[in-house]
């Protein structure tokens, strides 16, 4: 297993600026958020010049772009698998094997989202990437039980785990061991199980990075393990020092 940081962890610096402070933690490679509403790149610049884009990757931080966490805000399906299309093709000429999208909000009839994430997996797979949806709170994969039949209904599609919705979620899911053998990415941050918990400070949460990693390595898992400690303009503290303890605290696990 290898350790990520992700641009969402210095949200608030220019991305050349983030991709810079993510080089100075020592990091080799990041997980790159392509996020419509984000500060960095969106899916509707991508989809203009994917090229440039490109570029603006390969900047010279020295590091690898390694997944991409992408959120597209378009609501007509043409230009989404527009926009969702380029961030592949994007992906494919940086040699970004994975891209992570949303799922469906919780409430949408599974055999639709089974659909949509059908044809999403096809785009995909043309330019060679491996398409996974995010285990977050108010989608489909709040649920683990229904996270685990949308990879079984689509086959070749994969978890981007996210214990922090689980536990902090509405449904406080104490036990999601099921979505293990589909996890193909993982997000990282502390969490507690209060109110307003969502992200606590390294070590005074709930999350067990051992036993994740040891779920993990019972099916073979051999990929990132991101820190995602999310940036925020009401942040007080910096983010750095968090940024730093938990890359160091996964280091020693793995």
């Amino acid at each position: 297993m290898y350790v990520a940081c992700s641009t969402l962890c210095f949200s608030k610096y220019p991305l050349d600026e983030a991709l810079r402070t993510i080089a100075e933690l020592e990091f080799n490679k990041f997980d790159v958020a392509i996020h419509e509403h984000g500060t960095h790149l969106k899916p509707s610049e991508v989809v203009k010049d994917v090229h440039a884009a490109a570029a603006t990757l390969r900047s010279g931080s020295g590091l690898t772009p390694a997944a991409f966490s992408v959120e597209i805000e378009a609501d007509d399906e043409t230009e989404f698998d527009r926009q969702f299309q380029a961030i592949c093709h994007l992906a494919r000429l940086t040699r970004v094997p994975l891209v992570t999208l949303t799922a469906a909000p919780t409430g949408t009839p599974l055999d639709q989202e089974v659909q949509r994430l059908t044809r999403l997996l096809r785009i995909a797979e043309k330019d060679g990437i491996l398409l996974t949806v995010a285990t977050v709170s108010g989608t489909l994969t709040e649920d683990p039980n229904t996270a685990v039949l949308l990879c079984q209904r689509v086959p070749g599609l994969g978890l981007t785990l996210d214990p922090s919705h689980y536990i902090a979620g509405a449904n406080h899911v104490r036990n999601f061991d099921s979505v293990y053998p589909y996890v193909r990415h993982v997000h990282l941050r502390d969490t507690g199980r209060g109110p307003n918990q969502f992200q606590v400070s390294v070590g005074q949460g709930e999350i067990e990075y051992g036993r994740v990693i040891a779920q993990l390595s019972r099916f073979q898992y051999n990929r990132l393990l991101t820190v995602d400690i999310r940036d925020s303009i009401e942040a007080r503290q910096p983010r750095e020092p968090e940024v730093r303890k938990l890359k160091y605290l996964l280091e020693s696990l793995v």
